[in-house]
C-alpha cells in the first residue's frame, strides 16, 4: 500500500513499517504484509496523515513566479511545493499557468482524468480574473466575446464569457486553453495584460481559505465532472 502511495520503493515502505512509523485508527502496523482495507483508509506515517487514494487530485493556489513545468528553468517548479510522496507518485500539472499568473491549479497522477480535463470536446470552463493596462472599453467586451484572431488559429477565438469587474478588471470563461491565451486574446483586442488570476476550473472554485502555495486534496466529482 505504501509503495502504490509514494512512500519509496518496497524495501523503503517494508523499513517504515518495521520501525513503527506507520499506524492505523491509533494502532501501530508494523508487519508490511498485514492486508489492510483501503476504503475509505487514513493512516499515519510519521506522525503526518494521509488518506488513502488510489489517484491523487489536488487543488493547488498557484503563487506568482512559479513554474508549472516538471523541469522549470527560470523560476521553481510547482511540484516543489508538494511534498516527496506526491511527486514520488508522478503527480503533475492538469494543463499549464505561467509563470507570473497566480490561482487555481489542480495536479494528478491520473492520466486519463488529464485527458479528460484538458480535451477541447469536453468544454471544461476556466475562469480568470484580469487585469489590464488601459481602461476597458465596450469594444474590447464585444471583441473578446465575438472572437479574436491569433497568428496560430484558423479561426476567431472566443471567450465562452466576459463581464468588466472595475476599470481596469474584467473576468474571462474559456473553455479551451491555447498557449499564453488570455495575454493574447486581450492583446488583439488591443489591451494588455498586466496581471492574471485563475479563480474557477470546471465547477471548482479557489476557496478563499487556501493561501497561494498551498494545496488540499479534492474528489473528481467537485469539478463537475
Amino acid at each position: 500500500m505504501l509503495y502504490a502511495q509514494g512512500f519509496g520503493s518496497r524495501r523503503e515502505c517494508e523499513g517504515l513499517c518495521l520501525a513503527g512509523h506507520v499506524s492505523v485508527a491509533g494502532r501501530v502496523v508494523d508487519d508490511p504484509m498485514e492486508d489492510i482495507d483501503t476504503a475509505g483508509l487514513e493512516y499515519v506515517v510519521d506522525g503526518v496523515t494521509w488518506p488513502y487514494r488510489e489517484h491523487a487530485l489536488l487543488m493547488l493556489h498557484k503563487p506568482d513566479g512559479v513554474e508549472c513545468s516538471r523541469q522549470p528553468k527560470h523560476h521553481a517548479g510547482v511540484l516543489s511545493l508538494l511534498p516527496l510522496p506526491l511527486r514520488r507518485r508522478n503527480v503533475q500539472p492538469v494543463g499549464r499557468l505561467d509563470a507570473d499568473t497566480t490561482g487555481l491549479l489542480l495536479l494528478t497522477d491520473d492520466g486519463a482524468l488529464i485527458h479528460r480535463l484538458t480535451s477541447p470536446k469536453h468544454h471544461v470552463p476556466k475562469v480568470y480574473e484580469v487585469t489590464v493596462k488601459h481602461a476597458i472599453e465596450p469594444a474590447l467586451l464585444a471583441a473578446l466575446t465575438a472572437g479574436v484572431m491569433l497568428d496560430d488559429h484558423p479561426v476567431p477565438v472566443r471567450a465562452a464569457a466576459v463581464e468588466a469587474t472595475g476599470t481596469h478588471t474584467l473576468r474571462l470563461t474559456l473553455t479551451e486553453g491555447k498557449y499564453h491565451q488570455v495575454k493574447r486574446m486581450v492583446a488583439a483586442a488591443g489591451n494588455r495584460v498586466e496581471a492574471l488570476h485563475r479563480s474557477a476550473f470546471g465547477a471548482l472554485q479557489l476557496p478563499a481559505d487556501l493561501p497561494p502555495g498551498h494545496w488540499r486534496w479534492i474528489e473528481p466529482a467537485i469539478i463537475g465532472l
